[in-house]
């Protein structure tokens, strides 16, 4: 059972940004962790309460190395949830492309993005929808800023390069929110083991873990950290900063 919290947070995401809408059909990324189990349990629960109809299928990309979703593809299916595996070679894809000692996390992101992307045009989804939350987007605008010198985070909604529609419907949650619900609801969550990049002699992700401790420590000095960074992302004067092309008075 999904929190009334948590429904009430995705109620007001969904009418601030417009994500789901009369007739969408609905691909849900579902890797079975934590986050992706909350969005698609929380989403069924919002297409039984909505005012309006929409179709939603969920979707495990399999990396092609053998992996097991029986648990998963049970439990879709206790809950009535469609569920379809998109079989995959990312696997033997990276043995090919991944130099030793490199960094994996954006190879895999683009690689899973884009067997997504894939599986909702086989499905005729018009939106895919994504698990990330309010500290992925965090974490993301601080790497961006200090690794990059980018302003720059995760929109809860955007149109790809092949007019698919990405949705974030958990983008102003906090992760804890969602592992809370996961364990909680006793779900059978996939952890990292499921990563491929287990299997390869690469870098872990050390500016992500970085990023989390260092919000985490600013959180304990500033409580509300992430209620100010929440209401930041939606106010953005984006002519204060140093942009010559907004400033072509």
């Amino acid at each position: 059972m999904v929190s009334k919290k948590i429904m009430r947070q995705l109620g007001r995401t969904n009418a601030a940004f417009n994500l789901v809408e009369e007739g969408d059909r609905i691909l849900v990324g579902l890797s079975g962790g934590k986050d992706s189990l909350t969005l698609v349990h929380a989403m069924k629960e919002q297409q039984r309460r909505a005012p309006f109809n929409f179709e939603l299928i969920a979707v495990t990309v399999a990396y092609g190395m053998g992996e097991d979703f029986s648990a998963l593809i049970e439990h879709c299916r206790s809950h009535g949830i469609e569920h379809h595996i998109h079989d995959t070679n990312i696997y033997d894809t990276a043995k090919e492309k991944i130099r030793k000692n490199s960094s994996y996390c954006s190879f895999f992101s683009r690689m899973r993005r884009g067997s997504l992307y894939s599986a909702a045009e086989k499905f005729g989804c018009n939106k895919v929808a994504l698990g990330h939350h309010l500290d992925d987007a965090a974490e993301s605008f601080f790497m961006n800023l200090i690794y990059n010198g980018h302003l720059r985070s995760l929109a809860p909604k955007y149109r790809a390069d092949n007019g698919l529609i990405v949705i974030r419907p958990l983008i102003q949650m906090r992760e804890r929110q969602l592992a809370a619900a996961a364990h909680d609801n006793d779900w059978p969550t996939i952890g990292d083991e499921a990563c491929p990049s287990m299997r390869f002699d690469v870098k872990m992700p050390y500016a992500r873990a970085e990023m989390k401790t260092m919000l985490s420590e600013m959180e304990g000095k500033y409580p509300d950290l992430f209620t100010s960074i929440n209401a930041a992302f939606g106010h953005i004067s984006d002519d204060s900063f140093f942009d010559p092309e907004r400033f072509a008075l």
